[in-house]
């Protein structure tokens, strides 16, 4: 199996599990979002040694981590974007707003394809190119008949979009990128959680043993897709990637239609309509790629 092709499979096994994410949260509808955020990354720390001894069987070396300084500033700086991102996604899918979830996710290949495309100067095939035109109307139509700008949609977008070309501009290792991530936030998110138990109290540390389980596990939950999603990001096109988030919000709005029991109207159904028109346009080509490919 070539390189790209296992970076195609990492993608759409990440996105696949982020898609299903909303079910875990289903057990937490009550969850204080400061705690979910600050516990998880926490949490993500020793789970994040484990993925390095995994793949390495060493500990982490600190000091190659502290000597590469710019990776390290990008580190940080993409582990601050993806809690913006992660921040407004954990509000969507804890308050019955789904569906806003999986149109961020809808957005955030636009995005990440335009940066692929005008910052890194990647080429798009006819049926990028398809997919993209597809996908723009159908959010322009939505913000038109709403009238109103998807604010947490754009969000989760975005800052998702510049976590992803952070990723391209490390150097470490992808399991120790992983590890460093979840430290850099770490004291912040620690000092966090002492500051509110000494103050008002923590719900994630005050509702017993089961809650707190909970909000720990949402460091896996969460990890897991994010080390697929890591290795994909460095072994395919950011394009590419782009494109296949496409599988996380599908899976999303399928749950909040048919499981969550939200509300799908018809201008929701001609904006998803034209996403997912494009997103056959791609599959067909990447198919019809492989059969040109196996011939030859």
């Amino acid at each position: 199996m070539s390189q790209e092709r296992t970076g195609n499979w990492m993608a759409a096994l990440s996105f696949l599990l982020w898609g299903l994410l909303p079910l875990y949260y289903q057990y937490l509808p009550n969850a204080a979002l400061d705690e979910l955020l600050t516990v998880r990354l926490v949490a993500s720390v020793p789970f994040g040694i484990l993925i390095v001894l995994f793949v390495t069987k060493r500990m982490p070396d600190f000091s190659a981590i502290f000597a590469d300084r710019r990776s390290l500033a990008i580190t940080f700086l993409g582990s601050t974007l993806m809690s913006i991102s992660w921040c407004a996604f954990t509000w969507a899918i804890t308050n019955d707003r789904v569906i806003d979830a999986s149109l961020g996710f809808f957005i955030s290949p636009l995005t990440m394809t335009a940066l692929g495309v005008f910052v890194l100067g990647e080429k798009l095939s006819l049926g990028k190119k398809v997919a993209l035109v597809l996908a723009s109307a159908g959010l322009s139509y939505q913000v038109m008949q709403y009238g109103q700008v998807p604010v947490i949609a754009l969000t989760m977008a975005i800052f998702f979009t510049l976590y992803g070309w952070c990723k391209k501009k490390i150097r470490y290792e992808w399991s120790t990128c992983l590890f460093v991530e979840a430290l850099a936030l770490t004291p912040f998110a620690l000092g966090y959680l002492i500051f509110k138990e000494a103050t008002v109290g923590t719900e994630s540390l005050n509702s017993g043993w089961e809650t707190f389980a909970l909000y720990v596990g949402a460091a896996p939950a969460t990890l897991i897709p994010l080390l697929f999603y890591s290795l994909a990001i460095r072994l395919t096109s950011m394009s590419t990637v782009g494109l296949m988030q496409y599988i996380e919000p599908s899976i999303q709005f399928l749950l909040a239609i048919y499981l969550f029991g939200e509300v799908f109207d018809e201008v929701k159904l001609v904006s998803f309509s034209l996403i997912w028109a494009g997103l056959l346009f791609t599959i067909a080509e990447s198919a019809k790629n492989r059969v040109v490919l196996k011939r030859s």
